[in-house]
């Protein structure tokens, strides 16, 4: 069965006009930047049945006639096909929102004939668009949606709400596009239980920062915010642990459920730039090595003055990271100075997220794995 990518035509293909949102000539005809190259790497190196879904408001009538039309249209197609990007169907709209059409996107009235039937993998595809309608018609024909950020039109604080759970990926740029659909995202939920701790993790190596942290250790969730805000990946944690103790386990654990989900998400490294360092914060200076080259060791340079910051032992920094090594078999060599405690164990968690986006970014015109040893 072949995968589907429903393509809206302007604001993802073409140049969208902020003033009529009509394409009717020459001067108003352009391409979004990266859309001709990435979709034509698209069409040699996938398999996707490729399909234009567009609303074009009123085409037909006096005021956006067919012949001013056609000719930026037929431009746009041969355009594409002269760098070997054709669509296999076009599906062209030409009713008002107001007319509330089955056929009008989001409705799927025009793409029924490629619902439920065998030849299509619609859990696979992807609708690429700029507005809600577009991860809308996503929602409608049960596949995901591929959000290429505008400037022109935002969603709705409703429209998040209803909306962001089908979208699969957010791109500002054609080459992100083309990252996602040739790497995918490495995405991992993983579970850590003990008689200590109950700990889930759910971790997005290739996420946009946004972090939800319960670990019942206020400075402690503020420090793992960090890593996902610093290191451009969405993390979720919540752990149940026996704080009526004392917290050297829930913190000790935490890493190594956190080292194990990288480990998850590392499985495939080709392509992975493997290495990363970083970071001041203030008067402090940290420095954080990391190598996800398959062996953990930690080396430790840093002294803490205070017996806690928050509600957090100063002891426990080491031992979270040396956790996190241990689980996700890295290479860490942490130092740090200065004179403010806090200043100094955020700088060392704001270099450690750094490092690792470093680490795990990918290159997708690449394969190779990070290594001579042909291993890691």
């Amino acid at each position: 069965m072949k995968p589907i990518l429903f393509i809206d035509r302007d604001g993802v293909v073409l140049e969208e006009p902020k003033l009529d949102f009509q394409i009717d000539s020459i001067q108003k005809t352009s391409f979004i930047p990266g859309a001709i190259s990435h979709l034509s790497k698209i069409a040699a190196e996938f398999g996707y049945y490729k399909v234009m879904v567009t609303n074009q408001d009123g085409l037909g009538t006096s005021s956006y006639p067919m012949e001013t039309f056609e000719p930026y249209q037929s431009l746009m197609l041969r355009t594409l096909a002269g760098e070997g990007f054709m669509f296999d169907e076009i599906f062209i709209d030409d009713t008002y929102a107001a007319d509330n059409k089955p056929t009008r996107k989001p409705g799927i009235a025009m793409l029924t004939h490629l619902l439920n039937n065998n030849n299509y993998d619609l859990a696979n595809s992807y609708v690429i668009g700029d507005r809600w309608s577009d991860i809308a018609l996503a929602k409608n024909l049960g596949c995901k949606a591929i959000y290429l950020k505008s400037q022109i039109h935002e969603l709705t604080s409703e429209q998040e709400i209803e909306l962001r759970p089908f979208i699969a990926f957010e791109a500002n740029t054609w080459s992100e596009i083309y990252g996602f659909l040739k790497l995918g995202l490495r995405k991992v939920a993983h579970v850590r239980n003990t008689k200590e701790t109950k700990i889930s993790v759910e971790l997005n190596l290739d996420g946009k920062g946004n972090a939800h942290i319960q670990t019942g250790l206020g400075f402690f969730d503020h420090m793992l915010e960090q890593i996902a805000r610093h290191g451009e990946l969405d993390l979720n944690i919540k752990c149940d642990g026996d704080l009526h103790i004392d917290e050297h386990h829930t913190i000790e654990d935490v890493g190594i459920a956190l080292g194990e989900a990288f480990t998850l998400g590392l499985m495939d490294k080709r392509g992975m730039e493997r290495y990363g360092y970083a970071l001041p914060m203030d008067e402090a200076e940290a420095k954080v090595l990391i190598d996800f080259g398959g062996r953990n060791w930690i080396v430790w340079d840093a002294e803490f003055k205070r017996e806690k910051i928050g509600e957090m032992p100063t002891e426990m920094f080491f031992h979270f990271f040396k956790s996190f090594s241990d689980a996700a078999k890295a290479n860490l060599n942490i130092s740090c100075k200065g004179e403010n405690e806090h200043h100094k164990i955020e700088a060392i968690f704001k270099a450690f997220a750094k490092s690792i986006k470093m680490a795990v970014k990918r290159n997708p015109n690449s394969d190779s794995l990070p290594s001579t040893k042909g291993v890691l």
